[in-house]
């Protein structure tokens, strides 16, 4: 299941609305800054917007998303039991439940103009219109505010993903420009048009080029903007009432409920269990906002889950995909009417809050694991110190090739390590870890060149090196947690590197990894292979000498 668009209908409903508004408010904004450079290309663009936006379908999917997205927004607000939410949580709901104020008057003398009155409504017309007057600057704001609240939805439904994370330090910068691009754009023009319709000599053409609405005419268009604006406040009203009713109906009995790793907090019916814990202002993990697009908010039911209502599918669907056990439950989405025991998978510590990047991300990368053969026999019967210093001598001599790469190495397995190579792609990870196997083998020719000299054995190793889907988090208590990495991808490596000594190589490198790195594989005399533990077999490329692999790579340079 794809995390975004976990939830109920209604969920995917304001997600999808949303994408489409903030579409829509973005080619608006970039259309309004094309003024910056002249009037002509500003109206040309607003031609092409107009042509899909006033379209039958253009019109329908824009104002029925408008509809959907802000209907859903109020129903959630109404059915709220408590106003306690995260900062970013409030901040936009209040520009969510501000923009209908400003934005009506905007459609009014726009769309409703154009289409009642028979206003031609250019970008001419508008700007000048409104430029230096209280209505230029609440639509101004009004931008801001339309702008905020579509960035912080956009990021708080893509924060979890990897390449979002990467790219927030850019997107924030673009999302700085375009705001400040569209009212540079809108003070460019608005100065320019507000001139020529104040100009005697210019204002006729231009009152005909528009169809300038009459007096009569600007006072219906603002009759029909104080008519929306009453329905608005009738809407906020009922939504308050709604609340108010709803607490005022929970209110009539009280339920305690008790947290395993915490206090006992006293809920009422019909508030979820998530809203009761920051009601009482208990910290619970939330990611997704208590929208039901993630399981973090997820609890363990000691006592009392047989008193609860069952879980819903998509409830029941996003507990599966994390293997949860039966008495888990997502604490945004169900509302205890009787006293129950819980306890939180996942606690912010006072201590040391975790961000939530240390709680796992998905990654595609390329991993290697290195063993040093024969270690056992070999010291058998040398002193502690001696047998730390060839570990540390063998290290030293081979760990270069990875950091020098770009890898890390995750951990050391005594007389072995596991190394990740986090690069921004998939290829770049792959092709990185070759690398790494290639300096390897060669310090190993080197390291064992020195060996010969002081007369001691020299040393084989054996490495596996696959490509996959990681889990990337921090594992262990809050004060201790090493970043590692886990999952199927890390078992698969693992097995190749034991396999490498049953075939007498150097190194098996996996077709996954070599298909990634840009390798045709058609070439090379690749072997099958029925691994402990893994599902299917994989097919593997073995290595006699890990340093030829650098021969690989120049011919296959990507």
């Amino acid at each position: 299941m794809n995390s975004l668009w976990q939830g109920r209908w209604t969920t995917k409903a304001r997600i999808a609305s949303g994408l489409v508004l903030f579409v829509y408010v973005l080619l608006h904004f970039l259309n309004v800054g094309l003024g910056l450079f002249s009037l002509d290309l500003m109206e040309q663009a607003q031609d092409w917007r107009k042509a899909v936006t006033r379209s039958f379908v253009g019109g329908i999917v824009l104002y029925a998303a408008f509809l959907v997205h802000a209907a859903l927004a109020l129903e959630r607000v109404a059915r709220r039991r408590t106003l306690r939410m995260p900062v970013w949580e409030a901040t936009q709901v209040v520009l969510g439940i501000l923009i209908p104020f400003l934005l009506f008057v905007h459609i009014v003398h726009t769309r409703v103009a154009f289409q009642q009155f028979g206003v031609n409504d250019r970008m001419g017309y508008i700007t000048g219109l409104i430029w230096d007057t209280s209505s230029g600057r609440n639509q101004a704001i009004l931008l801001l505010i339309v702008w905020i609240h579509a960035c912080i939805g956009l990021h708080y439904w893509l924060r979890g993903r990897d390449w979002w994370q990467r790219a927030t330090p850019v997107l924030i910068g673009l999302a700085a420009l375009v705001p400040a691009f569209a009212l540079a754009g809108f003070m460019v023009q608005g100065r320019a048009q507000r001139a020529r319709l104040q100009d005697p000599d210019s204002f006729g053409t231009l009152a005909e080029l528009y169809n300038w609405p009459s007096r009569d005419s600007f006072a219906a268009m603002d009759t029909i903007t104080g008519n929306g604006l009453s329905v608005y406040w009738g809407i906020l009203a009922l939504v308050a009432v709604i609340m108010a009713f709803r607490r005022w109906g929970m209110t009539r009995r009280s339920l305690k409920i008790q947290f395993v790793d915490g206090p006992e907090i006293t809920g009422r019916k019909g508030m979820t269990l998530l809203e009761m814990s920051r009601a009482s202002g208990v910290p619970h993990m939330a990611l997704c906002g208590g929208r039901g697009r993630c399981t973090t908010c997820r609890v363990i039911i000691e006592d009392g889950s047989d008193l609860l209502h069952p879980p819903s599918p998509e409830e029941q669907a996003a507990l599966r995909a994390v293997n949860a056990p039966p008495n888990a439950r997502l604490a945004c989405q169900i509302r205890p009417t009787e006293p129950a025991t819980v306890m939180r998978v996942f606690r912010p510590d006072g201590r040391r809050a975790r961000q939530h990047e240390s709680l796992g991300q998905e990654r595609k990368l390329a991993i290697l694991f290195l063993d040093m053969r024969g270690f056992t026999a070999r010291t058998t019967g040398q002193l502690p110190y001696d047998v730390v210093f060839l570990l540390n001598r063998f290290f030293d001599a081979v760990v270069p090739s990875i950091t020098g790469a770009g890898g890390t190495v995750d951990k050391y397995l005594g007389d072995g390590l596991l190394a990740v190579f986090e690069r921004n792609s998939a290829q770049a990870s792959a092709r990185a870890a070759l690398e790494a196997a290639a300096g390897i083998g060669s310090a190993l020719e080197t390291f064992n060149k020195a060996l010969k000299a002081e007369r001691a054995d020299s040393v084989a190793i054996g490495m596996g090196l696959h490509l996959g889907e990681l889990v990337l988090g921090e594992i262990g208590a809050a004060d201790n947690a090493p970043r590692t990495i886990i999952g199927a991808t890390v078992n698969t490596a693992s097995r190749l590197e034991a396999e490498t000594k049953r075939l007498g190589v150097e190194a098996l490198v996996s077709e996954d990894l070599l298909q990634a790195a840009g390798i045709d594989t058609e070439t090379l005399d690749l072997a099958s292979l029925d691994l402990r533990g893994v599902r299917h077999p994989v097919a593997a490329l073995p290595v006699t000498k890990a340093s030829t692999i650098a021969t690989l790579l120049r011919d296959h340079n990507a």
